[in-house]
């Protein structure tokens, strides 16, 4: 049993993770700004709400609350605010997470779990992408994430951290007890879209390209369950504390499915026709990006157990549609 802070552990994979790591035995303590997180899904331990570069605050965190090992998910994630910010996401996805290193290090805490993305690959040369594939992001939200894996290694190789980046491909789908989901604003994620368009939340749903050079057009991506990627987390927790050394690691399927598929899907499940209208591609998203998730099945001994795509859409339409009742 560990104690461990789960910085962003109010957001949407953070606050699945908080619920995994207490159902192993683990004590969390969650730090979010709330500035997207939701307190009301913070759940298994204390929230202290606080900003991540406030170093002070940090300092107090890790001397009053005994924390033994971090999982850093506080970042900005927004593709294609990072072309247009960069500043924000330099700022806070790189500098902010350099003052948590370097709480840690005064601290002598010594593992973190990083979230990470496939966006450090950029535009693949090669699918299923392999963890040894050429990294070239080709937005600034994929460059910061590049840049704080290389800086944990070197951490590492100076101080004695040792982290694991897990890098995700597509987080989708809702807690399997219905307590968690995904409520972005604004929401840029393809399954809760398609399910707000189905539910009468929005009027249609874009479709991003249907000139790609795939079965159908439209462009491919490998879905993997948030239950499933928290599982993962607790995972790579439990291999560092046990001696494991500095890595990067996909999490993904292995397999994936395009924008008509997940669509049709929802469709299916909601015994109608999702509104959808078609646009042009939205530039730097390639036709294909589907994981090898060799290494961590190694590693890990980690298996998606609910990342099929009928599970993650089922999970996702009832705590939407929970959400939308709620509401009434």
């Amino acid at each position: 049993m560990m104690r461990v802070l789960v910085t962003g552990g109010a957001g949407y994979i953070g606050s699945q993770t908080a619920k995994a790591l207490a159902s192993a035995g683990h004590e969390v303590v969650v730090l979010d700004n709330l500035s997207t997180g939701h307190p009301e899904a913070v759940k298994w331990g204390p929230l202290i709400e606080g900003d991540l570069g406030d170093k002070e605050l940090l300092a107090k965190i890790f001397r009053e609350q005994r924390v033994e090992a971090v999982l850093h998910f506080a970042a900005s994630l927004l593709v294609g605010e990072s072309v247009t910010d960069p500043q924000k996401y330099f700022w806070n996805n790189v500098v902010n997470t350099l003052v948590l290193l370097d709480a840690m290090k005064a601290s002598w805490v010594k593992h973190i779990v990083f979230s990470s993305s496939a966006a450090v690959y950029g535009n693949p040369q090669k699918t299923p992408i392999p963890e040894d594939h050429s990294m070239q992001p080709v937005s600034p939200y994929g460059d910061s994430k590049l840049c704080m894996e290389r800086a944990i290694r070197w951490y590492g190789v100076a101080y004695g951290l040792t982290g694991v980046s897990l890098r995700y491909f597509n987080a989708a789908g809702a807690d399997l007890d219905g307590e968690l989901g995904e409520g972005h604003d604004p929401e840029s994620h393809l399954i809760p879209l398609v399910i707000k368009a189905a539910l009468g939340q929005r009027p249609e749903v874009g479709i991003f390209g249907t000139d790609y050079p795939t079965a159908d057009g439209t462009a491919i991506r490998d879905y993997i369950h948030v239950v499933d990627l928290a599982d993962a987390h607790v995972r790579a927790l439990e291999y560092l504390a046990g001696g494991g050394a500095t890595t990067e690691l996909n999490l993904g399927t292995g397999e994936g499915h395009s924008v008509h598929e997940v669509v049709a899907a929802v469709g299916k499940l909601c015994g109608g026709r999702v509104p959808a209208k078609d646009a042009p591609r939205r530039a730097g998203d390639p036709p294909v990006l589907v994981a090898d998730p060799a290494k961590a099945r190694q590693l890990l001994k980690w298996r998606p157990q609910h990342s099929d795509l009928d599970t993650i859409i089922q999970s996702a339409w009832k705590w939407h549609s929970s959400t939308v009742q709620e509401a009434k």
